[in-house]
């Protein structure tokens, strides 16, 4: 009985350890069921994409944009954006202010700016602007079928 009390104080300290060193770290504790996108930095990004085999989505923003605010409330929250991001995709996340060199990459402008690049770091296409869920569901799938590369998107939309 004294046993089984102090292996449960101890799964109990050694969990809230485990907590508490994510929280240090700064690493995301994202549940395996695709309840939150898992961001990559831009430099973790285009290797994971490299490694990885995968298409990247590149999501440029800035902490006072409106419109970057309600993609982070709206889109980013909706469940099958999230599945689909963490499944076929290496999503990657990129201040606007904190990261000048790299959005003078891609000339970005109006924010929000969504880039898609090929797993090799080619660029695809982008989409300035609010995206609201169920669009950008469309484009990922356009995107990540390569179906881009022998229809217009008004065409994919239209076979659905």
């Amino acid at each position: 009985m004294m046993k089984s009390n102090v292996s449960r104080l101890a799964a109990t300290i050694f969990g809230g350890l485990l907590l508490w060193t994510v929280l240090l770290a700064g690493i995301p504790a994202y549940a395996s069921d695709h309840s939150a996108i898992r961001w990559y930095s831009y430099e973790e990004g285009m290797v994971t994409g490299k490694i990885e085999s995968k298409k990247l989505y590149i999501h440029f923003y800035a902490d006072w944009c409106r419109y970057c605010k309600e993609m982070d409330k709206t889109t980013f929250q909706d469940a099958a954006v999230i599945a689909y991001l963490n499944a076929n995709f290496i999503p990657i996340k990129v201040n606007f202010d904190r990261e000048r060199q790299v959005a003078s990459l891609y000339d970005i402008r109006p924010l929000p700016d969504n880039w898609f690049l090929a797993s090799n770091g080619e660029r695809i296409s982008n989409q300035p602007g609010y995206i609201q869920p169920d669009m950008l569901i469309k484009i990922l799938q356009y995107i990540h079928t390569d179906s881009y590369k022998d229809m217009s998107f008004m065409n994919f939309v239209k076979r659905e």
